[in-house]
């Protein structure tokens, strides 16, 4: 049995967005789940939109998600060299190859003629595609034509009459007809291939067995089975994947600004949790669990339950997922995670590292990524607090709360030892010398010191505050 052989093979145009690493995570789990390898390819063919930097942003995403390539351009093997740049005369030799066998020929239409063309397809309401013009011209014409330093391109000769199909593994049979499928370039004239060309030479040459990719691609794929025809190469195995949209409907796509990887990470998100939330876009086990490890993942995946669909990014469901992990991490590791972007939102400069490990650890179960603490602990930073709204309405509802902070207001007054066990001490003193308890109890004490009516353990909320504070709240 063959080993299985998936590839990842982005282009270097920029951040990694959530959509590009989903289509890596599942490459990179059916190869592990398979005993088989997972390649990097850099498809750098289109040099105008190539970005400086991009290509250590993939190797650093990907392993930061644990997604770590058994071959690629910075861990060759024995199929390289594995940046498409790096191969041009292999597509130049297989592309003339083509030539040579009857299956392509050569273009010599200019671009003034395409333009034509394109805009005769305009007129007449129609989906543009080259007309064959080259097609037929003799040996004799061509060599006079290159003599002449001719311009050309490499095109691929399809059939016209009836239909082509192949199996994928979400979407099944799919069945295309002949007639729609146009003459495509595969050799461009500054002797780079275009991107479909370039990924079935790859492909077959790196022994790539499984081919996972947007669905995007579902219609073109006859194409690409054309070209393993005309060679007589096998074919791989072909899983589309489902888009990926915005809470927008739309693609997520990096030129829109969608969020890429490093946005997330740079944000307090886990990369473990961001990889076990982007599996679930599109894929479900066949249990009830949401929460899974990777090497979990590669035991249980089974692309067959890829769904047709297309699968919404759902932040709020990405922060439920991330907030699993957060829960987990020691505080040594939240600390990391969170105290960068209380530094940029609060001056900490009088903060002791122990109060701001303190305040850290008790809302541990109240974040789902790292930046978001800073919304929560404001209460700790800003002088003024505001009662109104619902906060208001309940601190009104009841005649004996005014008493009841009375009497903790004296209790803390007479606090000489500021600690979290004295401030316990104190709320029970409340508790019995008034009467309170539950929700009349703890929730006017909340409001009075933090202006919010829930949050993290009150005791020790009430010490970060420091004595100095809350007695002045809970006069105002």
């Amino acid at each position: 049995m063959k080993k299985v052989r998936t590839r990842y093979a982005p282009s270097p145009t920029g951040f990694m967005h959530v959509g590009n690493l989903r289509s890596a995570i599942f490459e990179y789990l059916i190869a592990k789940h398979n005993d088989g390898d997972f390649i990097l390819r850099i498809e750098d063919t289109d040099q105008a939109r190539k970005v400086e930097g991009a290509v250590e942003f993939i190797y650093e995403t990907c392993h930061l998600c644990g997604l770590d390539f058994d071959e690629g351009p910075n861990n060759p093997g024995a199929y390289g060299p594995y940046t498409q740049s790096e191969r041009l005369d292999i597509y130049n030799k297989y592309a003339h190859e083509l030539v040579e066998k009857g299956e392509a020929y050569y273009c010599f239409c200019t671009e003034k003629r395409l333009e034509e063309l394109r805009y005769q397809a305009e007129l007449e309401k129609r989906a543009f595609q080259y007309d064959g013009y080259c097609k037929n011209l003799t040996k004799e014409q061509i060599e006079e034509k290159i003599r002449n330093g001719e311009k050309y391109v490499i095109r691929q000769r399809m059939p016209k009459e009836g239909i082509s199909s192949y199996e994928d593994v979400v979407f099944g049979k799919i069945v295309v007809e002949n007639k729609i499928l146009e003459d495509q370039i595969l050799l461009k004239s500054d002797g780079f291939p275009t991107y479909n060309f370039a990924n079935v030479v790859d492909d077959h040459l790196m022994a790539i067995t499984h081919v996972a990719r947007g669905n995007e691609y579902l219609m073109s794929t006859p194409k690409y089975n054309l070209l393993y025809d005309a060679f007589g190469w096998e074919k791989p195995v072909y899983i589309h994947l489902p888009m990926v949209l915005g809470e927008d409907g739309q693609k997520l796509s990096k030129r829109n600004g969608d969020a890429s990887f490093m946005d997330l990470y740079n944000d307090g998100y886990l990369p473990e949790g961001v990889v076990n939330y982007l599996v679930l876009l599109g894929w479900s086990p066949e249990g009830n669990e949401e929460i899974f490890t990777l090497d979990e993942l590669i035991k249980i995946f089974d692309p067959k339950r890829i769904s047709k669909s297309p699968a919404i990014f759902d932040i709020k469901k990405l922060n439920w997922v991330n907030a699993h992990y957060i829960k987990k991490l020691s505080i040594d590791k939240l600390y990391d995670i969170t105290i960068p972007h209380l530094q940029k939102a609060y001056n900490i400069e009088n903060k002791s590292e122990e109060w701001l490990r303190h305040l850290i650890s008790i809302y541990q179960n109240h974040v789902s990524y790292g930046k978001e603490i800073v919304s929560l602990v404001s209460l700790f930073f800003n002088d003024d607090i505001k009662i109104e709204g619902e906060v208001k309405e309940f601190m009104e509802s009841d005649s004996s709360i005014p008493s009841t902070l009375n009497v903790f207001r004296e209790e803390i007054e007479s606090i000489a030892l500021w600690t979290v066990d004295n401030i316990v001490t104190a709320i029970n003193n409340t508790k019995e010398k008034t009467g309170a308890k539950g929700k009349l109890l703890y929730m006017p004490i909340r409001i009075k010191v933090s202006g919010q009516m829930h949050g993290p353990e009150l005791p020790d909320t009430i010490y970060l505050l420091g004595k100095e504070t809350v007695i002045k709240r809970l006069y105002n």
